[in-house]
């Protein structure tokens, strides 16, 4: 195996442990890693990460169906948006010169608008869902949730097309405030079930454009299910708050990185 190829592995389970820690971290760490140190083009950045998203979470889901965590009402909602706004993201990016860098541009700003979003949903995620629970009962939230979800799941699927981050720790957040009476256990269930179809069809629409490397996917799941699994042994060990300001600080300086590049 190329030395390039450990260096991937030992990334990948580096960042299955802060996963398996914390809850969130997936796309949003592997994705800037690939560009910003290992210099893989966002487009093979993000389709990459994409399917190894889909592949990982595959595993989750079935674990949370099992155990009876999955609304799927509330995942059935979110793909109605998230499904068509990915295909739709996927054909507007083929229709960009692929012989510039405008691809690159496109993919390397939404990715730092993307982290930025995501550390916002990890520092206040508690606070907005003490709001919503506080203002349940609003006849404007009851008589169009459906619709809100929906029009969400397009939001999350566009973000998610556009740089493989929102998946996770911004549909848990959207979803907190959209159903507060929902359990938490519940909330990350059907947010994980939601993210295998979206990022499966993210996924293969950056496949059909040329943008996976079968090879990184390969080396960065070869270190990251460990890695999951060990973080997930330990995390009851370890601060979790103090995780996730630390790694909301260092999306913040990601993001900002990515956006003024």
């Amino acid at each position: 195996m190329p030395a390039m190829d450990y260096l991937y592995t030992l990334s990948g389970f580096a960042v299955g442990a802060i996963v398996g820690l914390t809850g969130v971290g997936g796309g949003s760490l592997m994705t800037p890693l690939l560009v910003l140190v290992f210099g893989v083009h966002p487009a093979t950045a993000v389709g990459t990460d994409l399917l190894y998203a889909a592949l990982t979470k595959a595993g989750g889901t079935a674990a949370h169906h099992r155990k009876g965590h999955i609304d799927w009402q509330v995942t059935r909602r979110l793909a109605l948006g998230s499904i068509p706004a990915a295909a739709l993201t996927i054909g507007v990016l083929s229709q960009l010169p692929k012989d510039s860098n405008v691809i690159g541009a496109v993919i390397s700003h939404g990715l730092g608008f993307a982290l930025l979003l995501t550390a916002i949903a990890i520092l206040f995620g508690r606070k907005l869902r003490d709001y919503a629970g506080e203002h349940d009962e609003s006849p404007l939230r009851q008589r169009h949730l459906g619709k809100i979800t929906i029009a969400v799941g397009a939001i999350l699927g566009v973000l998610v097309s556009i740089s493989s981050v929102g998946a996770g720790a911004l549909g848990v957040a959207a979803l907190f405030f959209l159903y507060p009476k929902l359990s938490p256990v519940r909330i990350v269930g059907s947010d994980v079930a939601h993210a295998v179809p979206l990022t499966l069809v993210a996924g293969l629409g950056h496949w059909l454009l040329g943008g996976v490397n079968w090879g990184l996917l390969g080396a960065l799941l070869l270190g990251s299910l460990p890695g999951i699994w060990l973080g997930t042994q330990v995390s009851a060990k370890v601060p979790e708050h103090i995780l996730r300001r630390l790694l909301a600080s260092m999306l913040i300086l990601i993001g900002g990185k990515l956006i003024v590049a």
